[in-house]
């Protein structure tokens, strides 16, 4: 056993019960703790049944990552998170924003897409504590994206790379309830979506600013939600699985 690679023994040792001594021989001490968070974090989310929360108390989390490219199953990582905190459709004035380290090369044209160089890259925190960071800021609150298959599978994956959990928390995704609220439109990529509602485009392909854009987009959509008549998230989800069915 010891001629294996660290994270094949850890996953052995894993497999075979010995979890916490495994992980405190294999990464540092820190690195169990913040792992043992996020275990607890994803394990706390399975036991509360979010269906019946009022859309205008629900505490929601609206997020975007960046990352060096699309394929996270080919190699891609993230390089940084934002987060911006609301209640219903306000923002509380609560937001996260952090670079992680990918550990591999950032492109050239994703550094010029999103300013982020390989030095800014080197200097940034390990994708573990940013995690944890993340998670400790979103709670049990609902996630929220625009077109949320990408972040969700960046996230998916950086979650089971370093902590062997999969992503417990609802996701809502901008794009699908503006495809019900605005039938028949040709694009719904948040530029589009932006100018629709009149929202000022400040700095795109920056994780907080994008969080930021995003949010004041929720809110909007929110008000034509709520004016449909629309009150609680399992309503939500009954009219766009009907819609997206």
């Amino acid at each position: 056993m010891k001629d294996m690679h660290p994270a094949g023994r850890m996953w052995h040792l894993y497999k075979m019960g010995g979890i916490t001594p495994a992980l405190t021989s294999v990464f540092n001490q820190q690195s169990a703790q913040q792992m043992a968070f996020i275990r607890h974090m994803m394990k706390e989310q399975r036991k509360d049944s979010l269906h019946d929360i009022p859309l205008r108390t629900m505490e929601l989390v609206i997020f975007d990552l960046e990352t060096t490219g699309f394929a996270y199953s080919n190699g891609d990582e993230i390089i940084s998170f934002g987060g911006v905190a609301m209640t219903g459709g306000q923002m509380t004035g609560e937001q996260f924003y952090s670079l992680v380290n990918p550990r591999r090369n950032i492109p050239e044209h994703i550094t010029e897409l999103t300013g982020i160089t390989n030095e800014e890259a080197r200097e940034a925190p390990e994708l573990m504590e940013v995690l944890k960071g993340f998670f400790e800021f979103v709670q049990q609150k609902i996630l929220v994206a625009h077109g949320t298959g990408h972040d969700k599978n960046f996230l998916n994956a950086a979650l089971w790379k370093t902590s062997r959990v999969h992503l417990n928390h609802r996701v809502l995704d901008t794009m699908m309830i503006a495809k019900w609220l605005l039938p028949r439109r040709r694009y719904y990529d948040l530029d589009t979506l932006l100018e629709e509602f009149g929202i000022e485009i400040t700095l795109r392909h920056h994780a907080l600013e994008d969080s930021l854009m995003t949010a004041k987009l929720w809110s909007k959509l929110m008000q034509e939600i709520q004016s449909r008549g629309i009150d609680t998230l399992a309503d939500l989800y009954a009219v766009l699985s009907h819609h997206h069915s």
